[in-house]
């Protein structure tokens, strides 16, 4: 049997082969990253970075600590102030999504029962967030993300 000798037109198709591999790859992470970017936080950030600190401050005036967990099919919010009291806001905004793509998200309805915030919810296992937004009654804003892992 005669050996096949390794010519200049097998080391450019090994070369163009790879390279192929490696650039469809990224692309293919290309369009992937883009798909599943679910958009811009704020329109503008050096103005939302100018605000922050004030925004910080107004924030931890308030005192109020955020816990959630789910029970018994539904997402419970507790929403406490310094001395550990339930505290009912005057107005409360949230969106409720994992924390690694927009498909799931959605906005909660919750009600106040006197002690925490609760609404129906099914979520799967796994890490999920809070993005929530309450104001107090004289309109102080608290705003924050709420990380929640479901166990199975």
């Amino acid at each position: 049997m005669a050996e096949r000798q390794f010519t200049g037109k097998h080391a450019l198709a090994v070369f163009v082969g790879a390279f192929s591999v490696i650039i469809a790859v990224n692309l293919v992470l290309a369009y992937s990253a883009v798909k599943t970017f679910p958009g811009l936080e704020v329109k503008n950030s050096y103005v939302a970075s100018q605000e922050f600190n004030e925004r910080l401050q107004e924030q931890q005036a308030l005192g109020w600590e955020i816990r959630a967990e789910v029970s018994g099919g539904l997402l419970i919010l507790h929403i406490t102030d310094k001395t550990g009291a339930p505290v009912q806001v005057a107005e409360l905004q949230a969106v409720v999504g994992r924390a690694t793509h927009v498909k799931e998200d959605f906005a909660p309805d919750f009600t106040f029962d006197g002690i925490a915030y609760a609404t129906p919810a099914s979520l799967g296992k796994g890490n999920w967030n809070i993005r929530l937004v309450a104001k107090d009654h004289s309109g102080a804003e608290f705003a924050q993300r709420v990380p929640l892992y479901v166990k199975g």
